[in-house]
């Protein structure tokens, strides 16, 4: 998305936000994958978390010295490849199922595991991609570009007594991704642009797929 004439493009103008819940969630979805079996993992379970932390460095040096261009592009590559290994992951859960490769519990645990890492990538990708990032949600009418619509933004437009200047958070999102794996759907938020109905039909998706593998295979085990 274009930056408006005359925003502020300098770190020490743009609004700070927290960047650690996002940091904390891909360690957390890294960290995740080193519970799957190896059948279950592209290349040694280990690498996946080696590669996010070899782009976390740059990622945390970046933004603290005010390249956000730097932290937003490799922000969404380190999430790009979390993203690609769940979804390969999940497709060698689907053809491993009805070989009976793993046991019981282990296909299990890897299900929750993944279903979980589908909860929080989904989550980086809103918080990341919503309204331009979250430095420009954070700036003076910055949500007017959101593709979410939060309650607190309803609130702001009938004139209640709430913080003009709010903004969502990273927790806001991951409230938003649970929602959409447990109830599939967003509750409380209303989705406005085509591209997050399109991610949130994918989170579903996912979602779904892995409810209804660990479904099949507690019949399988009954």
């Amino acid at each position: 998305m274009a930056q408006a004439t005359g925003a502020p493009r300098t770190y020490s103008e743009l609004p700070k936000v927290p960047h650690w819940p996002a940091i904390i969630a891909i360690l957390a979805d890294a960290s995740l994958y080193l519970a799957l079996p190896s059948a279950l993992s592209v290349g040694p379970r280990w690498l996946l978390l080696a590669v996010v932390v070899f782009l976390l460095i740059p990622i945390v040096i970046a933004h603290w010295r005010g390249n956000m261009g730097l932290t937003r592009v490799l922000t969404l590559v380190a999430n790009g490849v979390i993203t690609a290994a769940m979804i390969a992951s999940l497709a060698f859960l689907i053809e491993g199922l009805p070989k009976h490769r793993e046991a019981s519990e282990t296909l299990l645990r890897s299900a929750v595991g993944l279903w979980l890492t589908n909860i929080l990538v989904f989550a980086l990708w809103y918080w990341r991609l919503d309204g331009g990032g979250p430095h420009e949600r954070a700036r003076p009418k910055g949500m007017l570009n959101s593709a979410f619509l939060f309650p607190q933004m309803l609130q702001q437009a009938e004139g209640r007594k709430v913080r003009t200047d709010w903004s969502p958070d990273f927790v806001d999102y991951l409230f938003l991704a649970f929602n959409t794996s447990t109830a599939f759907s967003p509750t409380d938020t209303a989705v406005l642009s085509r591209g997050a109905k399109l991610g949130m039909m994918a989170q579903s998706l996912i979602s779904l797929t892995i409810i209804v593998l660990i479904a099949a295979r507690a019949v399988n085990i009954l």
